[in-house]
């Protein structure tokens, strides 16, 4: 039975010896790596990056807990679609969105949304970082900074484990 090259590799058995043996969907290689991060980065979905890149949902799991590199990489892709899905709520929550509202009658008339829901969530997640922003910190208050500091730390580290529990 004969198997199309580029679905074979070499690969090492217990350690000592090579065989040739067919890729699964297991195994991951730098191109399927590249294709799950970029699509991760676009759509912060791990199913549909899976998809993209080939492999199961499972497997990529597994690859982020035991890569510390691809673990690191996961979560600049996560990072990089928050902050896309971050300005894209912003934009809708300053500009509005146009919706076509269709009465009774059959007329029908263009009107922007603005929703208020998502810019009142949106002043909640930055209250704090706003006001650090506005508050003067003076030289000598150094242990307050420090304080400060930590607990901004500690906010994001609380974000990042609900994020993770999340997927």
């Amino acid at each position: 039975m004969a198997r199309k090259a580029e679905a074979d590799e070499l690969v090492l058995v217990g350690g000592k010896k090579t065989q040739q043996r067919k890729a699964s969907k297991r195994d991951w290689s730098k191109k399927k790596a590249e294709d799950f991060l970029s699509a991760l980065s676009e759509t912060c979905n791990v199913t549909l990056a899976a998809a993209e890149a080939g492999v199961s949902v499972s497997a990529a799991y597994r690859r982020r807990k035991a890569d510390a590199g691809f673990r690191g990489a996961w979560m600049e892709a996560i990072g990089a679609a928050y902050q896309r899905l971050e300005m894209v709520l912003l934009e809708r929550a300053f500009v509005g969105t146009e919706k076509l509202v269709r009465r009774k009658d059959g007329t029908e008339e263009r009107m922007i949304e603005y929703p208020n829901q998502l810019a009142l969530t949106l002043l909640k997640m930055h209250r704090d970082t706003a006001v650090e922003a506005t508050t003067e910190i003076e030289p000598d208050d150094v242990e307050e900074v420090r304080e400060r500091v930590l607990a901004k730390l500690e906010r994001l580290r609380k974000r990042e484990e609900a994020a993770t529990a999340g997927e």
